[in-house]
């Protein structure tokens, strides 16, 4: 065995009503080519049956352990920072996220971790291949080349491509177990785990490879923009500026409020407003979307929005 493969990987999984899709994430999971690894699951209490399924292929498979249940979650965030806070990382070298639902490719572990120790990174994401029940597959490209600012606007990618080296890990447990009120109000686990690692200095790699198959359903909490119904409601959700108000609270959480750049936009004023569309390039990586921030950024500025 070489050292990638000797390296231990903790997965944490978050289940929640996944009884039609986790039992094909879990076997694509356990058959990756990185074989020293430990699955541990924290369960949202569902109505299908999850529970029951979790705990019988814990029996089934030594490698897979399932947490207590402690109550409700309500959404996949909250179910994460569970995992992150009450997983004890000391005999691994390096965490993953994964969703209920999606399909690994076998390889998906072993290029993380050669892509962290190649780049010398802290942090990994990578490409997906969207795909529907219908046949439909889509490449999700969100590798375009990293921006000054984009961690505080976006992340680095689906969530459950994310990788990270235990000493990038046990750093954002450390926050996480000292700032649980705060964290309540985090949305998107992997949106604050690529904010805390850029913010702190660590460096993270974006693989233009696509590492699995995201599945796309009526369920998905956050899926892909695809269409034009998708594209109005996020549309429509930039433009109510909560999407800024998370920002400014990882912000907030990453210990910049007093940075000149954030100071210059963190109340949303007019002015603020129109400052940050101008700076656009840096706050987000892909060009279109660099377009439609600065259109944001200036629709928001006239409507006088606030921060809440």
């Amino acid at each position: 065995m070489n050292k990638i493969d000797k390296s231990k990987i903790s997965v944490l999984l978050t289940a929640f009503n996944g009884t039609s899709w986790l039992t094909k994430q879990i076997i694509s999971i356990i058959h990756q080519q990185q074989k020293n690894t430990a699955i541990y699951i924290s369960i949202d209490p569902s109505t299908d049956n999850t529970e029951a399924l979790c705990h019988q292929l814990a029996k089934q498979e030594p490698r897979i352990t399932t947490l207590p249940n402690i109550g409700k979650f309500g959404g996949a965030a909250p179910n994460f920072f569970r995992l992150i806070r009450d997983v004890d990382f000391s005999d691994c070298n390096y965490i993953a996220f994964s969703d209920q639902d999606d399909i690994w490719h076998p390889d998906k572990l072993s290029r993380a971790v050669q892509m962290l120790t190649e780049n010398n990174c802290d942090g990994y994401s990578s490409n997906v291949t969207a795909f529907w029940s219908d046949g439909r597959q889509q490449l999700i490209d969100k590798a375009q080349p990293q921006a000054q600012w984009d961690y505080l606007f976006e992340s680095a990618g689906p969530g459950c491509t994310f990788v990270m080296t235990q000493k990038l890990a046990l750093e954002v447990q450390a926050f996480v177990r000292s700032n649980q009120e705060a964290m309540a109000s985090v949305w998107l686990h992997d949106w604050f785990t690529y904010a805390f690692a850029r913010s702190h200095g660590h460096q993270w790699y974006i693989d233009k490879y696509p590492s699995m198959l995201y599945r796309q359903h009526d369920n998905n909490q956050v899926g892909v923009n695809t269409d034009y119904k998708a594209f109005l409601y996020r549309m429509r959700f930039v433009l109510s500026g909560k999407a800024l108000n998370q920002s400014s609270l990882l912000a907030t959480l990453c210990g910049l409020e007093d940075h000149p750049f954030v100071k210059r936009w963190h109340k949303h004023s007019r002015l603020g407003l129109l400052y940050l569309a101008f700076q656009a390039t840096q706050c987000r990586r892909k060009r279109s979307e660099q377009i439609m921030f600065f259109f944001s950024c200036v629709l928001l500025a006239i409507v006088g929005q606030k921060k809440s």
